[in-house]
């Protein structure tokens, strides 16, 4: 073995012995945890919730920044570009692993440029109206709709995230072609919803039903097999007459490729304490979400079946990237 080898397999070996170590002091300081989107919207709702969560199982300080911009992309890659140390933390929805299919460029892979920690819940999404919409069904919006298509737009709360994802899908199976208005963020869409400036949305409950519990919108429907816990009273697609309609979000976290797996493997486990805290869950089913959980392993095989069915929803409504 010459020099240059010897000292590459010392170096590597060091490593190794330090990689335990590193665990040990991890954390030893406050760790960012970036959102990479407006307050006010159910993943940064998720993220601080889970962020308050994760500080108190780790005993450090975890400090949300919001970092929005590009529909996701600025604070995604601001976590791709910062040291690979455990101290800068990505916290996303279900829209971010679709990147590619959503952009033509775009500064990151998704699935190869990140380290998949936790998925610590599911949402189902709720499509709400302004009060002024006469339909209080998915069949009496259909025909509504079918009737005078102009008088109807649709919110987005961000392309490519799972309310976009359902409303593609709820315009196919209701042979619909409706304006789409994009928005930068859920809070910016649930205002003009309220407002009447457009008359339709669908995003997760935590953020589309205190509106409705509060006067200012309508509920016709929850995209999901069951009612939610939160929101008795409304009732599911199939209920409502489009049983197909089925889809949710999710929320996780990921760390910057490189970060050590020791690193990797104490953020995961507080993520799984989190995910299992009987309080945590509590707070999570009030809002209408879901608590699940999913490691590392079955987190990165759950994204590549989720990224394959959407991607084909895509391109069954045709979309083409930005």
């Amino acid at each position: 073995m010459n020099r240059r080898r010897y000292l590459r397999a010392l170096a590597g070996a060091l490593l190794l012995l330090a990689t335990p170590a590193l665990a040990q002091d991890y954390p030893n300081r406050s760790i960012n945890w970036v959102i990479p989107y407006p307050p006010g919207g159910t993943t940064d709702i998720m993220a601080r919730l889970t962020a308050a969560k994760v500080s108190e199982i780790l005993k450090t300080p975890i400090i949300p920044v919001n970092k929005a911009g590009a529909s996701g992309t600025v604070g995604s890659d601001s976590v791709r570009t910062s040291p690979a140390d455990g101290y800068t933390i990505l916290f996303n929805a279900s829209l971010f692993v679709l990147g590619k299919q959503l952009y033509k460029t775009l500064p990151y892979d998704p699935q190869t440029d990140f380290l998949p920690l936790g998925r610590v819940a599911a949402a189902p999404l709720m499509l709400i109206t302004h009060p002024s919409v006469k339909a209080n069904t998915l069949t009496e919006l259909v025909a509504a709709a079918k009737a005078d298509p102009k008088s109807y737009n649709f919110a987005v709360s961000s392309l490519g995230a799972a309310g976009h994802l359902a409303t593609l899908e709820f315009l196919r199976l209701a042979k619909l072609d409706l304006t789409l208005v994009p928005y930068k963020g859920t809070a910016p869409a649930v205002s003009d919803i309220m407002a009447g400036t457009v008359q339709l949305f669908i995003d997760p409950i935590a953020a589309t039903y205190p509106p409705v519990k509060g006067g200012k919108a309508k509920a016709l429907a929850i995209t999901s097999t069951k009612r939610a816990a939160t929101a008795p009273d409304v009732p599911t697609s199939a209920e409502a007459g489009m049983p197909d309609l089925v889809l949710a979000s999710w929320y996780g976290a990921w760390a910057p490729k490189g970060t050590p797996q020791a690193v990797v493997d104490r953020l995961a486990k507080a993520l799984e304490q989190a995910a299992n805290d009987l309080e945590f869950k509590a707070r999570l089913e009030q809002l209408g979400l879901e608590p699940v959980f999913d490691g590392p392993a079955a987190f990165r095989k759950y994204i590549a079946a989720d990224v394959e069915k959407n991607a084909a929803l895509l391109k069954g409504a045709n979309y083409q990237p930005e």
